[in-house]
């Protein structure tokens, strides 16, 4: 927490949306901060002098306005955009200028301020005020962890008393945020951990206050789209000491086209930047889909369970199973570090048991059997005769974590 007034970087572009931008450092003003203007105007100057200009920006990718202004159309010239200001704040924030971020925009502006948010670090706040806030625009995998949004109600053109309500609550939002909010405290190595709500998989219970005892903090992501996407978005940071990455099922779900996706590299990033996984087909039977929703005419034949109005999942053929299960061998096989899968052959959710509504033996045997084929030599296969929500599949998840920091594979906790 920072006694400090925080700066607040504020990105817009004042040659269209000066009103608007002028009364949200307003409002900074007036909640206690400093706003700190970046334009990213391509056509036009603000009529407001902006601490970083346009021309900053266009420097800051290398370029100039006038060449980024005339570099094709209108996306191009985003894009140029996108990338100084995303190097811009980058370097801010590394200099210790900037406490937070909020960026105000269309499709054109979100556009930009994902690049943005994806180049400042987690813990630092990062407002998005979007016409396009929360829709199927916005693809996962260009979402940073910890990114907050709200719909810029009534707000596309000019300001109203509909735009000002949602914008000064953005405004105090950031302020607040950087005042009060508590960067992620790194004095322990992080291990992060997937997994479903506890009524599907049930691991973490015994391995969080275990590898917590061996002096390590753990981070639990509920898989369901969004948290794969935070756990990947950390990874592709070198952010984890070693991942239990136990719920896979994100990669079924873009396999098979759902909405509840983590983005095409689940299960890469890890491996790509060199991070110690031990893996396991946590949930991988199962396909999710909104539960909101007409069940697709694939899938409208298998076994359907509702979790709740939102979210509902269907098992799939053993056939498919195949399908992923070989999409899991080449994700893993291009691991830069160790790697053990741990195949657990009583089960891989609550729901598979036998009585079970999802419980598919064939399916199941299915599964372990490719993976056993296909997954390749640098992986260390292991086959554990329990349930994954076993205590005997934990138990022998940990020892292999014990003995890859015995190692020296896997750097030793702190107390």
């Amino acid at each position: 927490m920072s006694a400090r007034t925080p700066s607040i970087l504020v990105i817009g572009t004042g040659d269209t949306k000066s009103d608007e931008l002028q009364f949200m450092a307003a409002i900074i003003r007036d909640a206690g901060g400093v706003p700190v203007m970046m334009d990213v105007s391509i056509l036009g100057d603000p009529p407001y002098r902006p601490e970083y200009s346009r021309h900053d920006v266009a420097a800051a990718a290398g370029t100039t306005i006038d060449a980024i202004a005339t570099s094709g159309d209108e996306n191009s010239a985003m894009a140029l955009m996108s990338r100084g200001a995303a190097e811009l704040a980058r370097s801010l924030n590394e200099a210790g200028q900037v406490d937070g971020m909020i960026v105000l925009g269309g499709s054109m502006g979100t556009d930009l301020a994902l690049d943005v948010a994806a180049a400042l670090p987690l813990g630092l706040p990062k407002f998005v005020v979007s016409t396009i806030a929360y829709s199927h625009l916005l693809p996962p995998e260009r979402i940073a962890p910890d990114l907050m949004m709200i719909l810029w109600a009534g707000g596309l053109y000019g300001l109203n008393p509909i735009c000002k309500a949602v914008l000064s609550q953005a405004c105090g939002a950031v302020v607040g945020a950087a005042r009060s909010g508590i960067r992620p405290d790194n004095s322990r190595p992080l291990i992060g951990m997937t997994s479903l709500g506890s009524s599907c998989l049930k691991y973490m219970k015994y391995l969080k206050p275990e590898l917590e005892r061996r002096g390590y903090d753990v981070a639990v992501f509920h898989a369901t789209g969004m948290g794969g996407r935070a756990f990947e978005a950390i990874a592709a940071q070198n952010g984890f000491a070693a991942v239990f990455d136990f719920c896979i099922q994100e990669v079924s779900n873009h396999h098979h086209g759902t909405v509840v996706t983590s983005g095409p590299d689940r299960l890469e990033n890890a491996g790509r930047v060199g991070i110690p996984q031990i893996v396991a087909p946590g949930a991988v039977d199962m396909v999710d889909l909104p539960a909101w929703q007409t069940l697709p005419e694939a899938f409208a034949e298998r076994p359907y369970h509702a979790h709740n109005r939102l979210i509902g999942s269907i098992t799939s053929s053993p056939e498919r199973r195949r399908e992923v299960a070989r999409l899991v061998g080449e994700k893993l096989g291009n691991a830069g570090a160790r790697v053990a899968m741990l195949l657990p052959l009583q089960g891989v959710q609550e729901w598979d048991k036998p009585e079970e509504p999802l419980h598919d033996p064939e399916g199941l045997d299915a599964l372990m059997d490719e993976m056993r084929r296909t997954l390749p030599a640098p992986v260390t296969v292991e086959e554990v005769d329990a349930h994954i929500n076993s205590e005997a599949f934990s138990a022998r998840a940990l020892a292999i974590f014990d003995a890859w920091v015995s190692q020296g594979v896997i750097p030793g906790g702190k107390p």
